[in-house]
């Protein structure tokens, strides 16, 4: 063999040997995200999660069996939303959380690399909001164009200050036609702005809106006629570049999204269990705020999904100073195929999706 042919060999044996450390069976592979995703979850592969809503139920669905039966392991926390997951990501102690859409364009504004691994929407989501606008007591707001001039609430890096945008964009109005009150959505602080008239219209989940308007003589809410029903998990990247971890987020997302429909399927017992049991609703309210809510639907395709996040990434880019970004680097579509495979012939399409 010549030296040429010797050196050429040898260095095929070298990429070989790269090429089975990057198999699906390594625990300490690094898995390109252009990879398909593996099949197998090696021995030990544990993923750390925030996803309260599908923790709760799994045990009762009998979904908690399908993870353990395909060796994955969960370590669960109760953060959900924005701030909190990418705080956790930032310190590296937690893998994925369940958000809304906004939380992966502000992780990327902020410099955390994040992949949206999982999409739902909602059935029918003008007819049952996330948020209506609620208005103070003694202020006339029954059209969207009646914002003009009023104090509203916001908050630049929540779900709820995209939507306030997004409200102003439909009504035709700008900033500068209204008066926007920075003010972090925590707790009750938008409820406790809106009965003090600290400002005059806030976003409020549609769950709170008769407890509010209960509390609060003389206090109304409109809708925004927008939707707002994106729903996802995202994770690190770096989470979904171990081998080991993608394969556990794949037997995941199947199983998440089973847990959805089975939430649809049991609304009472899925009241009990995370609105009562675990976020301390009396059950008459929990039974209330899952009627509010309406059901959850997994996509045909994530299409319209990633269209409408590019719209708002957009909008938030001019109004907010960002730079420009596309969305499409914010999701990994090779679990698309595992959710609408998890859900069969409940995939939904149309306007909808």
């Amino acid at each position: 063999m010549s030296l040429r042919k010797a050196a050429a060999a040898a260095l095929a044996a070298v990429l070989a040997i790269g090429i089975a450390a990057c198999g699906n069976d390594d625990p300490a592979a690094t898995l390109e995200l252009s990879a398909a995703l593996p099949e197998k979850v090696p021995s030990g592969t544990t993923i750390r999660l925030g996803d309260p809503a599908i923790q709760a139920v799994l045990g009762a669905a009998g979904l908690d069996k399908e993870l353990s039966a395909a060796g994955v392991n969960v370590e669960w926390a109760n953060i959900s939303g924005g701030p909190q997951s990418i705080q956790a990501f930032r310190a590296d102690k937690l893998d994925c959380s369940s958000v809304a859409d906004i939380p992966s364009l502000f992780a990327a504004w902020t410099g955390t690399s994040t992949k949206i691994i999982f999409q739902s929407v909602g059935a029918d989501p003008l007819k049952f909001p996330i948020y209506k606008l609620g208005v103070a007591p003694g202020v006339t707001v029954n059209s969207l164009a009646d914002l003009r001039g009023k104090k509203i609430a916001y908050s630049a890096g929540q779900a709820q200050g995209a939507l306030v945008l997004r409200v102003l964009q439909k009504a035709g109005l700008s900033q500068k036609d209204v008066q926007l009150v920075e003010l972090t959505s925590t707790s009750d602080s938008y409820v406790t702005a809106l009965g003090t008239k600290a400002v005059d219209v806030a976003p409020l989940g549609a769950q709170n809106i008769k407890i509010y308007e209960a509390k609060y003589p003389g206090a109304g809410s409109i809708g925004t006629g927008i939707r707002d029903d994106a729903a996802t998990l995202y994770c690190l990247t770096t989470s979904v570049q171990d081998a080991a971890k993608a394969a556990a987020l794949k037997v995941y997302v199947g199983v998440r999204t089973k847990a959805l429909l089975w939430q649809n399927e049991h609304p009472d017992e899925y009241a009990k269990l995370y609105y009562v049991d675990s976020q301390g609703l009396k059950p008459a309210d929990a039974k209330a705020v899952v009627e509010i809510y309406g059901d959850k639907a997994i996509p045909a395709s994530w299409d319209n999904a990633i269209k409408r996040l590019q719209e708002t990434a957009d909008l938030l880019a001019t109004e907010q100073k960002h730079d420009k970004l596309d969305v499409t680097t914010l999701v990994d579509r090779r679990f698309e195929p595992v959710e609408t495979a998890a859900a069969g012939s409940h995939v939904v399409t149309g306007d909808a999706a």
